[in-house]
């Protein structure tokens, strides 16, 4: 039923063009997580019958999920620090806890950030924590835009590459999403013993 009322919405507000896949994408990343994949995939496949532009087609959906980033961002960096720092205690999380992610975000916001925007479900959330912890704007934005930009390209791709075959799609999107894992992972696996190399050397 959701997957319907989501469709419903991509079928309206597609007929905004750009600016559909735009605001689509800002809400998909800051408001209400659905989907990417109901909104990038049928944008490349008009893109792949000449309905539409797909380099737009990319720059708009990156452009949509940066500003939905920056949403969560912020309200996190100006609402929800504050607010725990005062209510914090009444939901078990102490000013302690605040700094032990501060200290985690100085260090490993960067990582944290790319990955997690690689990740289904986590990649809506993982700017809520690094709005909480502050991380530098510049840091945040380029890892969020290197994430966020890699995904926008692969289900922009499928789309324009296998058009109207659901079941190709469904196929290759359960493949990538395994691969885009496995390759988090990996990441994670190098950079940890990356840190424990240079603790050895120092």
């Amino acid at each position: 039923m959701l997957r319907e009322l989501a469709q419903d919405l991509v079928d309206l507000i597609f007929d905004w063009g750009y600016a559909g896949i735009f605001l689509l994408m800002a809400v998909e990343s800051s408001f209400i997580p659905f989907p990417s994949e109901i909104v990038l995939i049928p944008a490349g496949y008009l893109a792949s019958q000449e309905k539409m532009s797909l380099p737009l087609v990319f720059l708009s959906g990156l452009g949509g999920s940066m500003v939905g980033a920056f949403i969560n961002y912020y309200l996190a960096f100006f609402v929800g620090r504050h607010f725990l720092e005062l209510y914090g205690k009444y939901f078990f999380i102490s000013n302690a806890a605040l700094d032990k992610m501060d200290n985690y975000f100085e260090r490993h916001g960067h990582i944290s950030t790319f990955i997690g925007r690689l990740i289904p479900g986590i990649r809506q959330l993982i700017s809520i924590p690094a709005g909480l912890a502050k991380m530098n704007i510049v840091q945040f934005s380029f890892f969020t835009a290197f994430g966020a930009g890699l995904w926008a390209l692969v289900l922009t791709m499928l789309g324009y590459l296998l058009g109207e075959n659901q079941e190709l799609i469904d196929t290759y999107l359960k493949q990538i999403t395994i691969f885009v894992l496995c390759a988090v992972i990996i990441i994670a696996v190098v950079y940890y013993r990356h840190l424990k190399n240079k603790e050895v050397e120092q």
